[in-house]
């Protein structure tokens, strides 16, 4: 810090806001399905007042979303396994004790093509992904339980709902 710099007082500890003690496995937490993964929400807006949200996801072999992009930043921390990671088009593997950041805007995307599952925690700032994941997933029993699978007849309507609650969440899904 400059000499010239101002100090600024740090605001009060504000008493309404509480501690938060989260398990993915203990049966409080809430699964979701969300196109053949499950993501676990951890920490959502309500609990960070709005300033992340923390997610834990299995993603199967063969899983991932689509390329996409949004206004809001993104970091992965692998736990188990491996993943190929694009960003910008550039591909490239990142596997168990790594972690990866994607800026805001930015187009990626992650695909499990390995034979077995991977589980990462996802940090997304500001919060409100939590959010898209719970009005396009299905709730399910566990952290590692699959989502049904979309019915053939459905899909049409479900990738239309998706589009529709993409923008909404300030994401673009790309070709």
């Amino acid at each position: 810090m400059s000499t010239t710099s101002k100090m600024v007082a740090i605001p009060a500890d504000d008493p309404r806001r509480n501690l938060v003690v989260a398990n993915a496995d203990d049966g409080t937490a809430q699964h979701l399905g969300v196109v053949g993964d499950t993501y676990t929400i951890l920490l959502s807006g309500m609990d960070t007042a709005g300033r992340f949200t923390l997610i834990d996801m299995h993603v199967p072999p063969g899983g991932g979303p689509p390329p996409h992009r949004h206004d809001f930043e993104e970091t992965f921390v692998l736990l188990d396994g491996e993943l190929q990671a694009t960003f910008r088009g550039e591909k490239r593997m990142v596997r168990a004790g790594e972690t990866i950041h994607i800026p805001a805007n930015a187009p990626h995307q992650f695909h499990n093509a390995s034979s077995k599952p991977v589980r990462m925690l996802c940090i997304c700032s500001p919060a409100g992904q939590e959010e898209f994941f719970k009005e396009v997933g299905t709730v399910v029993a566990t952290r590692t339980t699959p989502p049904p699978k979309v019915d053939p007849a459905q899909e049409p309507a479900f990738f239309k709902k998706v589009m529709e609650l993409a923008r909404k969440y300030r994401t673009e899904l790309l070709k």
